[in-house]
């Protein structure tokens, strides 16, 4: 259980793995996560499940940041990672909408890719906008492609593809009835997000990613307002409406 089963640096210090868990991989669906923790005395800290492979393994994509994310970075094949659970949080709905705006940024492109490839089989029509801090911390871009009917990129920098995001109401939102949005990534992309859809009525959502300790509803440091409502990401979410969320708050 929860060995680690391949490993592939995408970019320096971002690294994805496969790990076997039959149980988690059995129930995962996009836009679930897991908590896990890499050593005993280590923190605990979430992942947003990337994808699941139907051989009981399930893939994760990690950033290498602080210390624990290191450690699960210098990790191998055949390694066991000693504390893992999930699937955790609210599954994104697979239906077919019509056509779906899919944003996703940095880490997050490879959970946006299974949760566009879903959508895909689902009978949607995709447009994936993909961005980055800049053109060498890209990552999917090719496996987005293959699972888009659209795809622009977007670099804070503009090292490649668009700058920023204001580009997606000229070129996206006033050309295309799109029927939902999806969102992943930093909370200031979300933000972003949520500003340019809202304008238009257009259904957003979006996966807010607050400090999570055990991820079971129980800490409540991953307390979030939305609705005028208090919410716990970890098990009302992470899934969220986006045109219901207090972003001064979070």
């Amino acid at each position: 259980m929860n060995e680690i089963i391949s490993k592939e640096e995408l970019i320096p210090k971002i690294k994805l793995f496969d790990v076997k868990d039959p149980q988690i991989a059995e129930k995962a669906k996009p836009g679930h996560f897991v908590v896990l923790r890499v050593y005993r005395k280590g923190e605990r800290f979430p992942l947003t499940i990337a994808g699941t492979n139907g051989d009981g393994t399930f893939r994760v994509v990690v950033n290498e940041v602080g210390k624990s994310s290191r450690k699960l970075g210098s990790m191998q094949v055949g390694d066991e990672i000693p504390d893992l659970l999930g699937p955790l949080g609210v599954s994104y709905d697979m239906e077919e909408f019509g056509t779906v705006l899919c944003v996703g940024g940095g880490v997050y492109a490879a959970p946006i890719h299974y949760v566009a490839t879903n959508l895909k089989e689902a009978g949607n029509e995709i447009i994936t906008v993909l961005g980055a801090r800049n053109e060498e911390k890209l990552i999917y871009e090719d496996e987005l492609d293959e699972v888009s009917d659209e795809l622009y990129i977007t670099t804070d920098d503009g090292s490649k593809g668009y700058e920023g995001l204001d580009f997606i109401e000229d070129e996206i939102l006033s050309r295309n009835d799109i029927d939902r949005t999806v969102g992943m990534g930093r909370i200031s992309t979300l933000k972003k997000i949520s500003e340019l859809t809202e304008p238009y009525n257009l259904k957003t959502m979006v996966s807010l990613t607050p400090i999570m300790v055990d991820g079971t509803g129980m800490c409540g440091s991953c307390r979030v307002l939305v609705g005028g409502e208090t919410k716990f990401a970890c098990i009302d979410g992470p899934k969220f409406d986006a045109h219901e969320v207090d972003w001064s708050v979070l």
